[in-house]
């Protein structure tokens, strides 16, 4: 019953989310107009927006014009669902769980609309880069610090070498290849996830977004000859693999060098 409550509460959420991926790279408010399609613009009514069922009830069309609605509703709804309930089961109820799931809810948000927009908004990476300084701050067990100083120093040291070190390789490889190689928008979320996650963890999502977005963007462009590649939500995946897996792999990497 926790699990299928987890469920349908980030289903909810997850609807909600559906509208700061439409409305968030048009500068448009997130709360007026209600929601609507997009084709012909008639308004929703409720029971055609119930989170993961209505759209199959609907066959995937809308009521009114009969125009196919995007896959990618329903897949955000099940997904943000399903990230509920791992949250749930990894982190349980806890104030580092909670924080971690509201980082991998904009996360979520930030990849879809760069994947599909190549743009990152700062409703995104501001408010990462103020919660990371601000739990830091407030909590400074999240950074194993016993003191707020320090815990804040390990959040603002993470925040400038995180943004620090993505500026750099932009710029770096911008002087060579003579045109825009990282967004502001990337350096933003980079910071951010360090102000969050630590200094520590900024080098291992550089390097395992760097490595997939590498492998993916190859085949992008050698498949279909795309030239710009966004790279959040590259680094949103490897976040996702530092969050579940950073503790183990920081481990391993000391035991070799032992």
């Amino acid at each position: 019953m926790t699990f299928i409550a987890a469920f349908i509460f980030g289903a909810i959420v997850g609807s909600f989310l559906n509208v700061c991926i439409l409305r968030l790279p048009r500068n448009e408010s997130l709360v007026h107009p209600g929601s609507h399609c997009v084709a012909c613009s008639k308004a929703v009514a409720w029971h055609d927006n119930i989170p993961c069922v209505s759209y199959f009830v609907l066959g995937g069309r809308c009521r009114h014009c009969h125009v196919k609605i995007s896959a990618q509703y329903p897949a955000v709804e099940i997904l943000t669902g399903l990230l509920f309930i791992l949250f749930y089961v990894i982190f349980g109820f806890t104030p580092k769980g909670v924080v971690y799931l509201v980082l991998a809810l904009a996360l979520l948000v930030e990849s879809v609309i760069d994947w599909r927009y190549q743009i990152i908004p700062d409703e995104i990476t501001l408010p990462t880069i103020v919660l990371g300084l601000a739990v830091s701050a407030m909590w400074p067990e999240f950074h194993g610090e016993s003191s707020r100083l320090w815990g804040f120093l390990q959040s603002v040291i993470g925040l400038l070498v995180g943004g620090g070190l993505l500026y750099g390789a932009g710029a770096i490889t911008e002087r060579i290849l003579k045109k825009e190689a990282m967004g502001g928008g990337d350096v933003k979320l980079m910071a951010g996830l360090g102000a969050l996650l630590g200094w520590q963890g900024v080098f291992w999502i550089i390097f395992i977004a760097s490595f997939l977005g590498s492998i993916v963007g190859l085949y992008l462009r050698i498949k279909e000859g795309q030239e710009r590649i966004p790279f959040g939500p590259y680094l949103a995946g490897a976040a996702f693999f530092y969050l579940f897996f950073g503790q183990a792999l920081m481990a391993w990497y000391l035991g070799c060098l032992r």
